[in-house]
């Protein structure tokens, strides 16, 4: 009885096996391809991570973008409003003004009309003596 048919091997450096050789070596690179494998995903799941990172920190950036945006917005539309409000005063404004310039106009009309015959009377009156 052989020692290969007793499912014993010798291997590279002449140290007993019980696998033949082909097999101890292909599970030798089996293992190295496994670990090759592990080291790559591992690789891969940092890779992930960091971009998962960096879409959370764009996604917070935008967000804060966004709520700036918002708030602009707001404020634009607070000024518009204000100046309109503004401009409605304005207008009541210039409108009561000319209603009170014109009132000026009418007393001054009608204080020219007292002096002018105010005026006559005194001639008339100058003019009987």
């Amino acid at each position: 009885m052989s020692a290969q048919s007793a499912g014993i091997y010798f291997d590279e450096m002449s140290k007993i096996t019980v696998l033949e050789p082909d097999i101890s070596h292909q599970t030798q690179e089996l293992k190295n391809e496994c670990k090759d494998f592990v080291e790559k995903i591992s690789d891969f799941q940092k890779i992930v991570g960091n971009f998962i990172e960096l879409v959370d920190s764009l996604a917070h950036e935008v967000e804060k973008e966004k709520m700036n945006a918002i708030g602009s917005r707001n404020l634009l539309k607070s000024v518009s409003k204000q100046r309109e409000a503004q401009q409605q005063q304005l207008r009541s404004l210039i409108a009561e003004k000319q209603t009170q310039l014109e009132r000026f106009k009418i007393q001054y009309d009608t204080l020219i009309k007292q002096e002018a015959e105010q005026n006559d009377f005194v001639d008339h009156f100058m003019t009987q003596k």
